[in-house]
């Protein structure tokens, strides 16, 4: 059985729960990370180095890196509606989910850390404003891709390059602060939360 290191209301491995579900695996699950036991521990850098969470063991095989993991699960259970086996196509999934994990994630993060996590390191209110300024610019892009080439980031269908981008979104509806309305990305939103697996893993009340 697929065993998966690391908290469940983590961005990271939320996306692992979320595209094990869809695949329909059984798996484990340890809490490890923030308000859990620690990645420091002996015990979890026997599993990874790295100290980071998700971590997965496959009947022995060990794995790092979200996004990693998400691509390795669609392609050892044979599922290119998920994740294309075409060149192009591909590309253009796993461009979505570099930009869902890196550019769209940066002012996110910050925002999160510091009103919903509540990090001493991130409670200054001009890093948190920046933070905010960049989210929302990334934003304002999303909601011009999705009106103009959606109702998904890949086209007409669902892929794992709606994964890290669906989990930002869900922080922005989730975290309360002043934002402004962007409505191909409510109905984006929206369509996603049409999927179970979205709503237990994301869309279930946690930012």
């Amino acid at each position: 059985m697929l065993k998966v290191y690391g908290r469940a209301n983590s961005s990271n491995v939320r996306k692992v729960l979320w595209i094990a579900d869809e695949i329909g695996l059984p798996l484990a699950r340890e809490d490890w990370g923030r308000g859990y036991r620690s990645t420091d521990e002996p015990e979890f850098r026997r599993v990874s180095n790295f100290g980071v969470v998700p971590v997965i063991d496959d009947d022995g095989f060990i794995l790092r890196e979200s996004n990693t993991i998400v691509r390795y699960l669609c392609t050892k259970h044979a599922r290119p509606d998920l994740y294309p086996t075409g060149l192009q196509p591909r590309a253009i999934v796993e461009s979505w989910m570099d930009w869902g994990s890196t550019d769209f994630y940066m002012g996110a993060r910050t925002v999160f850390l510091g009103l919903s996590a509540k990090v001493p390191a991130f409670q200054d209110a001009k890093l948190i404003d920046a933070g905010i300024t960049d989210w929302t610019r990334q934003m304002q892009r999303l909601d011009a891709e999705l009106g103009a080439h959606g109702p998904f980031l890949a086209g007409a269908s669902f892929t794992i390059g709606d994964i890290p981008a669906g989990i930002v979104v869900n922080r922005w509806y989730s975290i309360d602060f002043a934002k402004p309305e962007f409505p191909a990305v409510k109905r984006y939103y929206d369509r996603l939360a049409e999927r179970p697996p979205y709503r237990t893993h994301v869309r279930n009340g946690t930012p």
